[in-house]
């Protein structure tokens, strides 16, 4: 169910794989996307079985995607349909907060101090954006200082192919996301960007990324298509008085 999962002091967060679910192939198994062609049914109870396991009880705040650089402040569950939107951060305690993702960067990020978590969902437009910089600037906003940022798995750089112009337009704005691929073409390193970016802003870098496309226990949507589901990244603080501690770092 899960490639990472840690707890540090009040803050534990997740990243899952696709193991431990309900959807058959090519889905199989633990399948966590909103929409798509996999059967709402088993959609829904992937999601239900990771929560249950991460957070009994707890609210979610989820988000519908949109590679972009708008990031919500959330103190609960939404009502009716989830935002418009890539980064979250709350300081409420037993609120989950998730991003999806299937080659895009999910990154999560916690001051345990102050009591402050987020999420965000970074792919090229978003990096492009600066989703992830926006989302350590609302966390700020809300009293974070010390912050730790988690990037969980992604394509790497040199399974991600890209135009040579489209490289460049990134480049530009990410010098450290210029990367080839294993075979000699233009490519893209998402994840060193967003590392990039996140270590300018004075955020620690915990990084626990695996490639989505070389890694079969990983949903790719550059390996497998329509065909894809998505993994999650999961962050929460736990209500005051539960006894901090620190979960082993890999569990399945």
């Amino acid at each position: 169910m899960y490639l990472h999962r840690e707890r540090v002091g009040p803050v534990e967060l997740a990243f899952t794989d696709r193991y431990g679910g309900v959807s058959a192939a090519p889905f199989d198994s633990l399948n966590l996307a909103s929409t798509g062609p996999d059967d709402d049914g088993s959609r829904a109870e992937n999601l239900r079985r990771v929560l249950d396991d991460f957070a009994p009880g707890a609210g979610l705040a989820g988000l519908q995607q949109v590679h972009g650089d708008r990031v919500v402040v959330v103190e609960e569950p939404p009502a009716g349909s989830p935002p418009e939107a890539d980064g979250l951060v709350t300081d409420q305690p037993d609120l989950v907060l998730m991003v999806r993702a299937a080659d895009c960067v999910p990154v999560l990020l916690a001051d345990p101090v102050a009591g402050v978590v987020g999420a965000a969902h970074a792919g090229r437009p978003g990096l492009a954006a600066g989703v992830v910089l926006r989302t350590v600037q609302a966390m700020r906003d809300l009293g974070a200082r010390s912050l730790t940022a988690w990037v969980g798995p992604h394509v790497c750089g040199s399974c991600y192919e890209v135009p040579e112009a489209m490289r460049e337009q990134v480049v530009a704005l990410e010098p450290a996301s210029r990367a080839t691929t294993s075979w000699g073409t233009p490519a893209l390193d998402i994840g060193a960007g967003v590392r990039a970016q996140l270590a300018r802003s004075g955020v620690e870098v915990v990084d626990v990324a695996r490639c989505t496309r070389e890694s079969e226990d990983l949903y790719s949507y550059r390996r497998d298509g329509a065909g894809s589901g998505r993994l999650a990244g999961l962050v929460r603080l736990h209500a005051p008085g539960v006894a901090p501690g620190v979960v082993p770092g890999v569990v399945r």
